[in-house]
C-alpha cells in the first residue's frame, strides 16, 4: 500500500513519523516511538532524514524535540528539488548516451533498423522516444490503433510541459472515432500543432529527427509489430515524407472544435470554390464583385484556419458546412 512520502522516495516510516509530528508537535524521538509502538532508533533515523530533506526541523532550545514543516510548503519544496534531481539525472544520461556513440564504431546498416515485436515493446518504445525527445517530435496518427482505438498519450503532455514540440498529422475520417477529437484537442491546448489530411495511408512517431518509429505494414491486420529507425538516409527520407504530407494538411485548431454560424450566401461560395469556380465566375453566379468575392473568400480561410483555398474546401467539408 502506498504511503504519503512514496511519491517522493521516502519509505513508510519517514511518512509515519512525519504524520505524527503534525499531529503531535514538539515531540521527541521517544515520545513518537511510543505512539507508532516501534523502536526509538528506527525513529531517530528517520528524522534524522526528515530533517535532511526539510520535513521537520529541531524545537529552538532544545536538541531532542522536533516540530514537522508545513505539508503545503515543505513537499512542494521536497517534489520541485526532485523533479529537478530527475532533470539532472535526464541530462546527464543525454551527455553519457552522447559520448557512448561517439566511441562506438560506425554501425552496420542491419544494426540501423530494428524489429520491435509485441504491444508491451511497442508501447514502451514510443513511450520511450517520447521521455527522451528535446526538441521536436512528429507523429502521423491513423489506423489501425496498437489497442484497437485511440488512447490518451500521457508522454506527450510530459514533454509538451518541458518544451518539446510536438507537430501531429491526423487521418480525418479516424477524428471521428469516440472520444478521438477530444484528445486531438485537448494535445492542441497543451501546445501541440496539428493537422489533418482526409486519408492517411501511413503512421509514425520521429523523435528529434535521430529515431523513428512505424509499423511493419500499413494493412488492418498488422498493428503490434514495429520498425526502429536509426539515425540514417531512410530517416532522412521519413522526414522528408512527414513535412510533405504536414505541407499538404488542413491546421486543426480551438476554433476546429467549436460550432459556427455559416451563412447559405457563404455555403454557396465554398460549394462553388470546392467546384473549382473562379472569383468571377462566383462573383456572376452572387450577384457581387469580384472583390467582394474575393474579400468573402479570406474571412473564410482564416475563419477555417486555413492558408490556402484547397485547405478551405477540406475544413468546410470536415465540419459538414458542405
Amino acid at each position: 500500500m502506498s504511503t504519503l512520502l512514496d511519491p517522493v522516495g521516502l519509505s513508510p516510516i519517514h511518512s509515519e513519523v512525519y504524520l505524527d509530528l503534525l499531529t503531535h508537535p514538539r515531540s521527541s524521538a521517544t515520545d513518537i516511538a511510543g505512539r507508532l509502538n516501534t523502536a526509538p532508533g528506527r525513529v531517530r533515523k528517520a528524522l534524522q532524514k526528515l530533517l535532511d530533506v526539510g520535513l521537520a526541523s529541531r524545537l529552538v532550545g532544545t536538541r531532542t524535540n522536533f516540530v514537522a514543516a508545513p505539508p503545503e510548503v515543505a513537499v512542494d519544496a521536497l517534489v520541485a528539488r526532485q523533479t529537478q534531481e530527475l532533470e539532472r539525472l535526464r541530462e546527464s544520461a543525454h551527455e553519457l548516451a552522447l559520448r557512448v556513440r561517439d566511441l562506438l564504431p560506425p554501425a552496420e546498416p542491419s544494426e540501423l533498423i530494428q524489429l520491435v515485436e509485441g504491444a508491451e515493446a511497442v508501447s514502451h518504445h514510443l513511450a520511450r522516444l517520447q521521455h527522451h525527445a528535446r526538441d521536436e517530435v512528429l507523429i502521423i496518427d491513423s489506423p489501425p490503433y496498437l489497442y484497437g482505438k485511440p488512447v490518451v498519450n500521457e508522454e506527450e503532455f510530459q514533454a509538451l510541459a518541458r518544451g518539446v514540440r510536438y507537430r501531429g498529422l491526423y487521418d480525418a475520417p479516424a477524428l471521428q472515432e469516440a472520444g478521438h477529437l477530444e484528445q486531438m484537442m485537448a494535445c492542441v491546448a497543451a501546445g501541440e500543432q496539428a493537422r489533418s489530411l482526409p486519408r492517411v495511408r501511413m503512421k509514425m512517431i520521429i523523435a528529434d529527427r535521430s529515431q523513428a518509429l512505424l509499423p511493419l505494414s500499413f494493412s488492418a491486420a498488422e498493428t503490434r509489430t514495429r520498425i526502429l529507425v536509426h539515425a540514417s538516409p531512410l530517416l532522412d527520407a521519413l522526414v522528408l515524407c512527414f513535412e510533405s504530407l504536414w505541407a499538404q494538411g488542413t491546421p486543426l485548431g480551438a476554433a476546429e472544435a467549436a460550432a459556427q454560424e455559416v451563412s447559405e450566401q457563404d455555403l454557396k461560395v465554398l460549394s462553388m470554390l470546392a467546384g473549382g469556380y473562379k472569383d468571377r465566375a462566383i462573383a456572376r453566379a452572387l450577384g457581387v464583385t469580384e472583390r467582394t468575392v474575393g474579400r468573402r473568400i479570406q474571412d473564410l480561410m482564416a475563419q477555417l484556419n486555413a492558408t490556402t483555398r484547397f485547405q478551405a474546401g477540406l475544413a468546410a467539408a470536415r465540419r459538414g458546412w458542405l
